[in-house]
């Protein structure tokens, strides 16, 4: 095989088209049997195999910079870079990791997992580059999903005013984890579909070839005529007028027209745009039928595509929430959804069925769809965020400036919180306890089962004096009884509840930790110790008499939550003892440390940080005998 020739990218130019065209079909190949095993970004690699060749086969990594907006599709950038024999550890505790990582390669030149970052590392680069006197290239793959995130399109602002060498792959395949939408999705397809202007461009390039280099002013009448046809076919004009040489579009599969078209591009100067049609999934027909469901995959069978995941499983939370959204938009007609490009995996597709109309999925852009959010609160309807933990970070400021100041009445549905496993430390939803708590007006919850999701549901709803989260964990259920939304009792602001009465100690649970919370308990009752358990289901309010009374009844508490430990849960229990000037009991906070997680299971994260049952036993065993017990 040749693939099994290719240690570097160099080893890539001792080979002729047809070789690479065969590589091509090997890494698919590869591709296809080592995912069936690990799971992981099947379509978005597959249909980025001939580019990444081409790239490879061009440009001098490491010397040249390939920066891979979020990352999931550098797997052949992994496989062409001497990694090939790591893929059977792919997302594995300690393995390779699913996304571009520096500390793997040095052809990994910078970390994403999140979109639209990848321009505004290029014009970074490139003008550290310049200021250096150095002369490698810079070459940025992008997403036409990625387009739509504000922060691409204040990079080509900068880029074009700065007018460096860069160059822009525009990768657009119609996909980013869901159907793009929005203006810039139909300007692409416009360039994509008209034929007119595709003819026209051939004519005009192979006119252009013709006219001999004898002068300046010929030179000029070729470009004025060049740029008269492109206004006319209103093609690429958008990144022309940002300032960007527009090259394309070009069939991303075909490597001969590839690579001829990234040497055209050595030629030019300042900015350039490369724009590549490609097909997600390609080469594998499960995923090309199903680019949605393959973006992300769990181990299959190769054969049919059926996915290997565990039979007779409860609901996920999301689709508790998500069932449960369409409960209450039944009973309440001004509740919309709002999703940032996720409206699947935030579950919300059985709700844009059912309410087609009130379902609002604006893009990769997160932080208009929190303003978006607020200013259809200001008039009156109920607004309901759906948004990935770690994408909600994105949109920190208008959560602050625009939801929370002005006191409007935005839902939060935060999905993904806590740990999420195989994606790793820049998805993991272990910071937004710490970046909400702190916010005026907010209050925030977590259910420690999919009933009590339910009930946060409907409170956060019926809820009318201010923004209001609830998050949920990466996890299924547990399998128990629902009961009908309109049986279902909202929860008091604010109040805790007692699950198990204890005289020793008590910990306050949040969300998942219950479990971990009443499995030590169970422990240490059969060595004669009697815990407290609380499910402290609301992080902000916190149950101020409740956490007075423990301080009436016991010297030591203790705190777990599968969220940072700095400015998490159990330090605003600190707080409160300390504003409140309650000094005869020690709160004893678990959770993640001061440390970026990575990638594997979920088990195997809780046990990296302590988040056990097993070692909440030890703390409390260890820290029990030191208690001057009261009278």
């Amino acid at each position: 095989m040749l693939l099994d020739q290719i240690n570097h990218p160099s080893d890539l130019k001792k080979l002729d088209l047809p070789q690479l065209e065969t590589l091509a079909g090997e890494i698919r190949s590869f591709l296809i049997e080592e995912l069936s095993r690990t799971g992981g970004h099947l379509a978005p690699n597959l249909g980025v195999v001939e580019l990444t060749i081409a790239m490879h086969y061009m440009y001098n990594s490491p010397q040249d910079k390939f920066i891979f907006d979020v990352g999931h599709q550098a797997y052949v950038h992994k496989i062409l870079t001497g990694r090939k024999d790591q893929f059977q550890t792919l997302r594995k505790y300690k393995g390779l990791c699913g996304f571009v990582k520096r500390n793997e390669s040095e052809h990994d030149v910078w970390e994403a997992g999140h979109s639209s970052t990848s321009l505004s590392a290029a014009i970074g680069m490139a003008t550290a580059r310049d200021l250096k006197n150095e002369k490698h290239k810079v070459v940025a793959v992008i997403g036409d999903g990625a387009m739509t995130g504000g922060m691409a399109l204040e990079a080509m602002n900068h880029i074009g005013h700065e007018k460096r060498n860069v160059t822009v792959i525009l990768n657009d395949n119609e996909m980013s984890i869901a159907p793009n939408v929005g203006a810039i999705h139909k300007y692409l397809s416009k360039i994509r579909s008209d034929k007119h202007y595709l003819k026209a461009k051939e004519e005009a390039e192979h006119l252009l070839k013709k006219i001999p280099a004898i002068g300046g002013k010929l030179a000029k009448t070729a470009e004025k005529l060049k740029d008269t046809l492109k206004y006319m076919m209103m093609s690429g004009i958008l990144f022309e007028e940002f300032g960007f040489t527009y090259v394309g579009p070009v069939d991303g599969h075909d490597l001969e027209k590839l690579l001829e078209t990234l040497k055209q591009c050595e030629t030019l100067q300042g900015p350039v745009m490369v724009h590549v049609l490609t097909v997600k999934g390609k080469g594998y027909s499960p995923a090309e039928a199903d680019s949605h469901k393959w973006h992300g995959i769990s181990p299959y069978k190769i054969e049919s595509g059926q996915v290997l995941k565990a039979t007779d499983q409860p609901p996920a939370y999301t689709e508790i929430f998500g069932d449960a959204l369409i409960e209450l938009a039944e009973q309440d007609e001004r509740i919309v959804a709002v999703t940032p490009a996720m409206p699947g995996g935030s579950g919300l597709l059985k709700f844009a069925d059912r309410f087609p109309d009130r379902m609002f999925d604006v893009g990769i852009a997160e932080q208009h769809a929190a303003t978006f959010s607020a200013s259809m609160a200001m008039e009156g309807m109920k607004p309901v965020f759906a948004v990935y933990s770690t994408f909600l970070q994105r949109a920190y400021d208008q959560v602050l400036h625009d939801i929370c100041r002005q006191n409007l009445n935005v839902v939060f549905a935060i999905d993904r919180a806590g740990f999420v496993g195989a994606d790793g430390e820049t998805h993991h939803g272990v910071f937004d306890i710490s970046y909400l708590r702190h916010l005026p007006n907010m209050v925030l919850m977590m259910p420690k089962d999919e009933q009590e999701l339910r009930q946060m549901m409907k409170t956060a709803i019926l809820f009318d004096q201010g923004p209001i989260a609830v998050r949920y964990p990466r996890d299924v259920g547990k399998g128990i009884e629902l009961t009908p939304m309109a049986e279902t009792e909202p929860l008091p602001i604010g109040k805790w509840e007692t699950i198990r009465a204890g005289k020793e100690t008590a910990i306050l649970a949040v969300g998942p930790m219950m479990d971990v919370a009443i499995k030590a308990a169970d422990q240490l009752a059969s060595e004669g110790i009697q815990v407290e358990v609380i499910n402290a289901r609301f992080l902000k309010p916190l149950d101020a008499g409740m956490l007075t009374s423990l301080s009436q009844r016991f010297e030591t508490i203790f705190t777990i939550e599968e969220g940072s430990v700095l400015g998490g849960f159990g330090s605003s229990v600190l707080e409160h003892y300390a504003l409140h000037r309650i000094s005869d009991i020690q709160v004893i906070p678990l959770g993640i440390p001061d440390a970026f997680i990575e990638h594997g299971s979920v088990k195997e994260q809780r046990q990296e940080v302590g988040l056990t049952a097993e070692h909440l036993v030890t703390e409390i065993q260890g820290r029990l005998p030191l208690q001057q017990k009261r009278a």
